[in-house]
């Protein structure tokens, strides 16, 4: 076994909400990432169980996990994690209720992988190969794309997508507009949330997510993104591919952080420079912009799930899950909306 660094209290970063409160938690159980060393696998088949790295080319692995199988032409799910977070967000030890992986993988294909850069939840680093940082939705995307042709995966594909990872998602949702049936956004950051920010507000949300220095010489290889250039790409992606019609399901965490922002402020977590009234623009700005996401999909689901925090599928994996099934069953129904007909 390869020893797993000891859980260490980290930073918190604000996209939307708080998006390490629930992850700081989680480091505290018990290890979810040490494993023994990767090996690099050749291209497997669909129904293939696999938790290994997995050769892209071009002198890169990316660590890939994969279990269960598409029946008849069910869905596979592919599980996009958010920004510094492993593959072991989706099933985390210590975690409220079944864990969306092994769920889901009961019931049709589902992958994941580790983007270079990310951290499991105790806080060892990822396992694929390092590359220059900072990325951008498009490099997520193009990896999914690398991964898939590696693995020699068939779809159709409904994607989960985390925080950051949303706008992977919809990056590879415009690249790939006819095999992407259905999303799940789980309490996502987007093009949105920016708009739904006045400049000053917007100002102070992009230091304070921006990477430490502490954080930085830890772990010098650690995903990061430049914010706008990322945001500006999604809106690219999709004035040219513009979202087609399919059941989506939007997830919005309950957790308010008004309270909070202070808190985390006087421990330190949060640099200086944020107001202690920040956790009100958190909670307004994150709502209006699950909304107006919500409304880019005519006829999706809003949902609200009440006692999460922006790590739903750790504070309360049955709503993922069920999401995750809703947009499978009406894939499957032939619908292009979750409910109805």
């Amino acid at each position: 076994m390869t020893p797993t660094r000891p859980a260490r209290r980290r930073p918190v970063a604000l996209l939307g909400v708080v998006l390490s409160a629930a992850l700081v938690s989680a480091a505290c159980s018990s290890p979810g990432g040490g494993a023994s060393s990767p090996t690099t696998t050749t291209p497997a088949k669909n129904t293939a169980t696999i938790a290994e790295n997995v050769d892209i080319g071009g002198g890169r692995t990316i660590y890939v996990e994969c279990r269960g199988e598409a029946k008849d032409g069910t869905p596979t799910v592919l599980l996009m994690s958010g920004s510094g977070t492993a593959s072991d967000l989706w099933h985390a030890p210590g975690q409220k209720g079944p864990d969306v992986y092994d769920t889901i993988g009961g019931q049709t294909r589902v992958c994941a992988m580790d983007r270079p850069g990310v951290q499991y939840l105790d806080g060892s680093p990822s396992r694929s190969t390092p590359v220059a940082q900072p990325t951008d939705p498009q490099n997520g995307a193009d990896d999914w794309d690398a991964v898939i042709d590696a693995l020699g995966m068939q779809g159709p594909y409904v994607i989960a997508a985390h925080s950051f990872a949303g706008n992977i998602a919809r990056v590879f949702a415009a690249e790939h507009s006819d095999q992407v049936k259905g999303i799940v956004f789980v309490d996502v950051l987007s093009p949105e949330l920016r708009a739904s920010m006045t400049p000053a507000e917007w100002g102070i949300w992009v230091p304070a997510n921006n990477r430490t220095a502490e954080q930085l010489a830890a772990y010098p290889d650690l995903e990061r993104q430049d914010f706008d250039r990322s945001l500006d790409q999604v809106e690219a992606a999709e004035a040219k591919v513009p979202p087609s019609p399919k059941p989506v399901v939007v997830l919005q965490a309950g957790v308010k952080f008004d309270v909070l922002v202070p808190k985390y402020l006087d421990e330190g977590l949060l640099p200086p420079s944020v107001p202690r009234d920040f956790g009100q623009v958190i909670d307004r700005t994150n709502a209006e912009a699950q909304t107006r996401l919500a409304a880019a999909y005519p006829g999706s689901q809003h949902i609200t799930a009440a006692g999460a925090g922006h790590n739903i599928m750790i504070d309360d994996g049955p709503v993922v899950i069920q999401a995750i099934e809703d947009v499978l069953a009406a894939v499957e129904a032939g619908r292009t909306t979750v409910s109805g007909g």
